[in-house]
């Protein structure tokens, strides 16, 4: 049941990714040093103590549906970062409450989701629930509210209004660059005829935008690829029948949850390189029980954050949040999969009302000033500037990374650690 919970909802984009909200408070605080410091004024004149401004964030997931387990850990990292900078008084004069709405991955309840969240006090939304930003986007054009996403889609972000996603682009731009950086960097790419590439998958909006980036840059470069297939099918263990279909690759796009057809693939004695996203690591901890290491050993993948073993200020952050909140737990947290590291999303969102509320004053803050300061937003992450908005862009990565299963290592490697590739919006 827990492989059934988890495939229904393999949305958990660069990461990305996400039940219910379980923080477990530690006994003893670990010390660390923030990422941002409090900014204050320094003044002669008496100063008067006042009661700081509450910002209440509404987030729309899932408590009780399919996607519970998955959404839990992007839950937890957005309330631990609301909970860090009310500790270390970040923002002064500002204080962050999350309130929640169990959506039960059910569109049906998406508009009764955000009415509630609307009525409970929410001046900021977010949501992990891929039809929540493309349903409610008329309602937040109406309202002057500002929704947060982890799940993009080009409907929901354009024309730009009120809808921003963080941390990640589209799944079409994903495909776009890492097809663009295996032809001009992969040793093993043909060098007399075409690549040949295809891939497989569930009938769900992130697989289905990524097969349908892959074959568009496929169609659009003859020269480097030859397009084999995009094969979505229904919930299945058995991918016995696409495993055929794509048996003379060079380079196959598994599922989400690849373990199964991996090993298919695999002992059917095929031999294209397995190519994916950071939805592929949404469901890492599956890698370990099944013990694939030695088939998915040299699979691509595409990812516009960093990874538990990089030397990185927000894979920091999120590490010092584990030990503070849930020391019992990091360990398995981490090795679980990529989604607990969202809090690079949440920061994102922080700093962004950070940025905003030194220009307004936390007394004048609301989702409609946040909507303007997003004109010349922009962030820095490890000294460069690794995401931003302004009055047309709402996908905030500028930027994506080459990572590698070693099996010997039994970890992911990212390829080369200077090395940022330009998102490609165009195949």
């Amino acid at each position: 049941m827990k492989r059934l919970a988890i495939l229904l909802v393999p949305f958990l984009c660069s990461g990305l990714i996400l039940g219910s909200i379980a923080c477990v408070s530690s006994g003893e605080e670990a010390t660390s040093i923030p990422m941002v410091q409090p900014s204050s004024a320094v003044t002669s004149e008496p100063q008067v103590m006042l009661e700081p401004v509450e910002i209440t964030i509404g987030n729309f997931t899932d408590k009780t549906g399919p996607s519970a387990a998955p959404l839990s850990l992007i839950a937890m990292a957005l309330e631990d970062t609301a909970r860090y900078y009310n500790e270390e008084n970040l923002i002064p004069g500002v204080k962050f409450k999350v309130i929640s709405y169990d959506g039960q991955l059910d569109p049906s309840n998406d508009i009764l989701g955000y009415e509630w969240l609307k009525n409970h006090g929410a001046e900021v939304l977010f949501t992990a629930v891929p039809s929540a930003a493309i349903t409610l986007k008329p309602r937040l054009e109406k309202d002057k509210l500002v929704l947060f996403t982890v799940v993009p889609d080009q409907e929901a972000v354009e024309p730009p209004a009120y809808v921003f996603c963080v941390g990640t682009t589209l799944c079409e731009y994903h495909s776009y660059t890492l097809m663009k950086w295996i032809a001009e960097n992969d040793p093993d790419f043909p060098q007399n005829r075409p690549a040949r590439i295809g891939g497989a998958g569930l009938p769900t909006p992130y697989m289905e935008a990524t097969l349908r980036g892959a074959k568009e840059y496929a169609r659009a470069h003859p020269d480097q690829y030859d397009w084999a297939g995009g094969y979505v099918t229904i919930f299945k263990f058995d991918w016995q029948t696409e495993v055929e279909a794509l048996k003379n690759c060079d380079y196959v796009i598994p599922p989400s949850l690849m373990n199964q057809f991996i090993e298919q693939y695999r002992s059917s004695g095929y031999e294209g390189r397995f190519i994916g996203t950071a939805i592929n690591l949404a469901f890492f901890d599956f890698i370990d029980q099944d013990d694939v290491w030695d088939e998915i050993d040299g699979m691509r993948i595409i990812m516009p954050n960093w990874w538990w073993n990089e030397e990185s200020e927000v894979v920091a952050l999120a590490k010092d949040l584990l030990e503070r909140y849930h020391p019992g737990e990091a360990e398995e947290i981490m090795r679980n999969s990529n989604a607990y590291l969202s809090v690079n999303t949440a920061y994102i969102i922080f700093e962004f009302m950070r940025e905003t509320l030194e220009k307004v004053g936390p007394e004048n803050f609301s989702s409609q000033a946040l909507h303007d300061a997003a004109s010349d937003f922009s962030i820095k992450i490890d000294g460069m500037e690794t995401d931003s908005f302004n009055e047309n862009k709402r996908l905030s990565r500028n930027w994506f990374a080459i990572y590698e299963f070693d099996a010997e290592e039994r970890d992911l490697i990212r390829l080369n650690p200077n090395e940022y590739l330009d998102v490609m919006q165009e195949p």
